[in-house]
Parts: C-alpha cells; sequence; structure tokens
C-alpha cells in the first residue's frame, strides 16, 4: 500500500502506509524506563513516529501468556523498521508483524498499566 505526500517545496513522493498486527515480548528489566520515555514526551517527540508509537502502547494489551499485542500504523516498506531501530527493540523480543486491513482490538489487561506498576 501506498500514498502520495507532498513535502514543503511541494514535490510529491511516495510514501507506504501498512497497519500491522503486532505481538512481541516484553523485556521486563527495561519497562521502568520504557514507562518513563512514554510518559516524558521523549518518545512522542521521535520523528516521524514518535507520536503513533506512543498512541500504539496505549492500545496495546498484554494477553495471559504473557505475550503483548498491539495495532500500529507505518510508513516503512519495511514492517516497523524505524520504530524497531529506534524503540522497539530496546524493549521487546520476538517482535512478530501481520498486515490487517482494519484496526483490531485485542483483549488483556492494558501494557500501560503494566508497565505503571512495575
Amino acid at each position: 500500500m501506498g500514498c502520495a505526500l507532498r513535502d514543503e517545496r511541494g514535490h510529491e513522493e511516495w510514501v507506504h502506509v501498512t497497519l500491522y498486527a503486532v505481538s512481541a515480548k516484553l523485556i521486563a528489566d527495561h519497562a521502568a524506563e520504557f514507562h518513563t520515555r512514554l510518559t516524558d514526551g521523549s518518545i512522542a517527540a521521535q520523528r516521524p513516529d514518535g507520536g503513533e508509537i506512543v498512541a500504539a502502547m496505549l492500545r496495546a494489551r498484554v494477553a495471559p501468556d504473557g505475550a503483548v499485542r498491539w495495532t500500529e500504523t507505518c510508513f516503512c516498506a519495511t514492517p516497523l523498521k524505524h520504530e524497531r531501530a529506534t524503540v522497539l527493540d530496546r524493549y521487546f523480543t520476538e517482535v512478530e508483524t501481520k498486515v490487517i486491513d482494519k484496526p483490531i482490538t485485542f483483549d488483556g489487561a492494558p501494557l500501560m498499566d503494566r508497565l505503571a506498576a512495575r
């Protein structure tokens, strides 16, 4: 999937826009740091995807088996390439993505509640 966007000079460029269902395992030792960065604005300030990362983590749910599941919109041709390089791989292992057509609401405890309790 993709869409055309215009940059500040009016030039058109194509951008991939894909919605993913994501599943991953939280690295427990980094949970407190992750919560701090999600709530202090440092991740939200990251361009171009910080706001979407924070919104995705607000949607994220922890399943009974410990897997964290969420949906996330990505603008990279490679699934979550920038998000993984800058944030996700520091806080999660076993990150798996699946292209989906519409948002999914997952069952489970809110990730943010779990992070705040650590």
